[in-house]
């Protein structure tokens, strides 16, 4: 499998619906958005098709860390090379589609060290502590005997 066919295997679509459902915006305002190079997107014959980690990106550039620091966000097209450096989003939706996307790295049931879980949180944003206590305080995750394990009754949202 080359690079690029692993890449778009392991990459889920949104449409522009599925995006502002999502997230609870106007339609109309995501793809206006799309459409001017906001959000990263691919037009597809009338559709637009948006990449996960392209929806990541926006919303961290929307972040109220990020509008204190005066930083942009990243155009990459490869989540981890745009790791989250600020805290994470405070609203509600925009904070839940942030940890569902880490969190859908770990395996349902699967028991992990905590050195795992920060290695793999890790990847994506840099207060791993912080995401990891996210996980236990949403019922996300749940940690005992020294190990942690992604409740399979906590049901990931559709990327």
């Amino acid at each position: 499998m080359d690079y690029y066919e692993g890449l778009i295997k392991n990459t889920e679509f949104l449409t522009t619906a599925e995006l502002a459902e999502k997230l609870k915006m106007n339609v109309q305002v995501i793809t206006r958005k799309v459409q001017s190079g906001e959000i990263e997107a691919y037009k597809l014959g009338k559709d637009w098709r948006i990449p996960e980690h392209a929806v990541f990106i926006w919303l961290e550039s929307h972040s109220n860390k990020n509008k204190k620091s005066g930083k942009k966000a990243t155009t990459t097209s490869n989540i981890e090379q745009s790791k989250i450096r600020e805290a994470l989003p405070i609203q509600p939706s925009k904070r839940k589609f942030l940890l569902e996307y880490i969190l859908a790295q770990f395996e349902a049931n699967k028991e992990y060290s905590e050195s795992d879980v920060n290695r793999t949180i890790s990847k994506f944003h840099d207060d791993y502590l912080a995401v990891r206590q996210e996980f236990l305080s949403e019922n996300m995750m749940e940690f005992s005997s020294g190990l942690y394990r992604r409740k399979t009754e906590y049901r990931l949202a559709d990327f």
